[in-house]
């Protein structure tokens, strides 16, 4: 009886100390939210025109599963079918771009001439080392950043007197902006509302729209039939199949389009309704994950 007494009484210490679970780095969903297999995702994305993985920059999980997925996705179409595209890049570096990925130019010579992000060496390194050990075309596809800044402090019109040379980094001008797409009157909400046509929101748009515009161009002219394009940017550029996707389907209607997004959630169970719809597939993240910066 002793003995029975002792056990009930420390059945809650073993409870304390018993193993929670699986700690799962992510899960993946379907646009509804129903659990997704990853080979069936890269079956349909092998097949698609063009790719968005939307990642959350400082996302470990994030920049691992964009090398798994580029190596997945490139023995699944072949040698010379899968191009990456890079919004980490701003399009007056391609000829660096081409040059590394081609293993003719140094990584110190690299770093130092692109222009790359603060957390290029620990997120982005790794996939152009790859592109250049698998033959990899890489594409730089968005606009010049001081561009963009330009239009942020003086609207569009700020680039009305840049040269053509320049104009060639951007896509065809002049730019006719949707301030009704979701991404962009989100933006204006963020300012504070009054609506997306007047106050610093307008020329803040205006700039992120230049941002996707250029990259959907980049996208579209880089793409050569048969292949696929890999286009790694932030979620935000391609959420709801909005921002850069619009521009795209705007100009080329007939590609076929797959989104990929990273969320973060404090439960990996089930999608979170704001979540549901925000891509075709979804990659859910432990909202306690670490950072890399």
């Amino acid at each position: 009886m002793l003995a029975r007494i002792l056990s009930l009484l420390s059945l809650p210490l073993l409870l304390a100390f018993a193993p929670a679970g699986d700690r799962p780095a992510y899960r993946l969903f379907t646009a509804q939210g129903q659990p997704a297999d990853y080979d069936q995702m890269l079956t349909q994305m092998a097949q698609a025109d063009v790719v968005f993985f939307g990642e959350q920059h400082n996302d470990p999980i994030a920049h691992w599963l964009e090398v798994q997925v580029t190596k997945d996705l490139a023995k699944l179409k072949g040698p010379g079918q899968l191009v990456l595209g890079m919004e980490m890049f701003e399009r007056d570096v391609q000829p660096l771009v081409a040059q590394y990925a081609a293993g003719t130019l140094p990584d110190s010579a690299f770093e130092r001439q692109s222009r790359p992000w603060p957390n290029y060496a620990t997120d982005y390194r790794p996939l152009l080392q790859l592109a250049r050990d698998q033959h990899l075309t890489v594409l730089a596809t968005n606009a010049p950043r001081r561009y963009a800044q330009q239009v942020a402090r003086g609207s569009l019109t700020a680039l009305d007197q840049l040269p053509a040379a320049e104009k060639a980094y951007l896509m065809p001008l002049p730019l006719k902006v949707d301030y009704e797409l979701p991404g962009y009157k989100n933006m204006a909400a963020m300012f504070g509302g009054g609506g997306a046509h007047g106050g610093g929101a307008r020329n803040v748009i205006q700039a992120q729209a230049l941002k996707d515009a250029t990259m959907a161009y980049a996208i579209r002219t880089g793409l050569r039939p048969g292949q696929t394009l890999l286009h790694f940017n932030g979620s935000y550029h391609s959420d709801h199949h909005d921002g850069i996707v619009a521009y795209l389907r705007q100009a080329a209607p007939k590609l076929r389009v797959a989104t990929l997004s990273m969320v973060t959630q404090s439960q990996l169970q089930t999608l979170d309704k704001e979540n549901v719809d925000l891509a075709d597939y979804l990659i859910v993240v432990p909202d306690d994950m670490t950072k890399t910066y």
